[in-house]
């Protein structure tokens, strides 16, 4: 089972995002360094009679008739269930499961974790194949949760082509979503979030249906007349100020540069905010491959001078344990078959690129969808992890090549996106088309990256300690 305190993730609204899409994006940080990804498609079917059981906490829940297609990136392994962790439906709805968060040990007294529920490996297999629209996803999770029950503390977000709806956790059984105001981003970092929850206004919040009743039951309402969900459910410990709030810092100075009074530590910063100026893809994944760049806090020591003690003091939101990375974008500026995009990177994300691919789809390319448990560059997953490896040693000495392969892609993928959009026009299966588009666009990406392989391999064999020449010291 996955352990707590994992991801970074970030939301944009369609008025905050530079071309009007929504935006729901995280890192799957995972449970230690390696925890093999795959990236596939699943067709749409007919079971009647189904039932999920949860290879976790064995809890068996009926299946609608019909579940529609959908995209995912599951583990390669999957003994300890499937963690499809993100992707878009064929109704172009997005959902990103999960961000690891906290309840307080109060609320956790009236309302435990239970042993036999919902947990993160089966919500989105649960919950994507069978909703039309972000808000029905948040309340078939919430429904859920409510009837079964969860082990763990989670957030959940859900977007489609108008809105975006964020979920979290409280205690085994209760809940709250908001709908993400559409002029503003949100940040993620393994917190419980939420502030002022509105329960009488169902356009932009849901609750358990029980949970006014639970927090006045019980006495949980620090503040009476406001319902601030994250004073009443959430935590405010030491760990949280080291290892959650400064990855909130880090992206509202990045989206806000304007703000400048607020530090790492500060427990109060709002979940969310208006960017000063309006948030592209790219802008995304900076942010997601980010180490506190341009701070005394960068792990690396890159443009600022800090400390080692400085360097190790907060969590970086690139590190070890990245897995898989998944924007899931969802156009507005083109027809629907064509308007959702999940943005995928596999490995260390400092140095791994996002490819786009289209999820009207069919299939996914086989260096995407073959991962192994064991080690082997003919999978991205492996392969960018194995380019980690060697890149971390030299990091200054490769990072502007490392930079450059990176940015090439970044460009390579936007040009693809147009190039796909402009020739979808002439096609009669969009499908067919998207899903050929999608194996040009990774296989370009991966030649790519395997010449970067190559080019590092032969750069890196010229550096080591014990290079010596007959007659060098004479």
């Amino acid at each position: 089972m996955k352990k707590s305190s994992d991801c970074t993730e970030i939301l944009v609204g369609k008025a905050a995002s530079m071309d009007g899409s929504t935006i729901v994006a995280r890192n799957e940080d995972g449970y230690g360094p390696i925890n093999p990804i795959k990236f596939v498609v699943h067709p749409a079917a007919d079971q009647k009679q189904a039932t999920f059981t949860s290879a976790v906490t064995g809890v068996e829940v009926p299946l609608p008739d019909h579940a529609y297609r959908y995209t995912g990136t599951p583990q390669a392994d999957q003994s300890d269930g499937q963690y499809e962790e993100a992707g878009i439906n064929e109704f172009n709805v997005g959902m990103s499961a999960t961000e690891t968060t906290a309840t307080n040990a109060r609320v956790l007294g009236y309302d435990p974790l239970v042993d036999d529920g919902i947990n993160e490996e089966a919500m989105v297999t649960l919950v994507l194949p069978y909703v039309k629209s972000a808000k029905e996803g948040a309340q078939r999770l919430g429904a859920l949760l409510e009837k079964y029950g969860t082990g763990e503390s989670n957030s959940i977000a859900f977007n489609d082509q108008d809105e975006i709806w964020y979920l979290e956790t409280a205690g085994g059984h209760h809940w709250a979503a908001m709908r993400l105001p559409e002029d503003s981003y949100a940040i993620a970092p393994n917190q419980t979030l939420m502030q002022e929850v509105d329960v009488a206004d169902d356009a932009n919040f849901l609750v358990a249906t029980d949970l006014v009743d639970f927090v006045n039951q019980y006495h949980l309402n620090p503040t009476p007349g406001h319902f601030n969900f994250r004073e009443i459910f959430g935590t405010h410990g030491e760990d949280d100020a080291y290892y959650n709030t400064p990855r909130t810092w880090y992206g509202q100075k990045l989206f806000n540069p304007e703000i400048t009074d607020q530090q790492p530590t500060d427990q109060d910063m709002p979940f969310t905010r208006q960017p000063s100026k309006k948030i592209a893809i790219e802008d995304v994944e900076f942010f997601l491959s980010s180490h506190y760049n341009g701070t005394p806090y960068d792990p690396f020591g890159t443009f600022a001078s800090g400390s080692a003690d400085d360097q190790k003091k907060y969590r970086p939101i690139a590190m070890d344990r990245n897995q898989c990375s998944s924007i899931l974008q969802i156009r507005n500026d083109v027809d629907a078959d064509h308007a959702a995009i999940q943005w995928i990177a596999m490995g260390f994300f400092a140095y791994a690129p996002y490819v786009p691919f289209f999820t009207n789809i069919q299939d996914t390319p086989e260096d995407y969808k073959n991962t192994t448990t064991e080690v082997s560059v003919d999978n991205v997953y492996w392969l960018n992890k194995t380019l980690s490896v060697l890149i971390e040693p030299h990091f200054h000495e490769f990072v502007d090549t490392v930079n450059a392969f990176r940015e090439g892609c970044q460009s390579y993928g936007r040009a693809r996106v147009a190039a796909t959009d402009a020739a979808i026009k002439a096609e009669k299966d969009a499908t067919d088309f998207l899903t050929r588009s999608n194996a040009e666009t990774a296989g370009e990406v991966s030649r790519r990256t395997h010449a970067l392989f190559d080019d590092l391999v032969k750069q890196g064999l010229l550096l080591s300690k014990t290079a010596w020449e007959k007659g060098q010291n004479l």
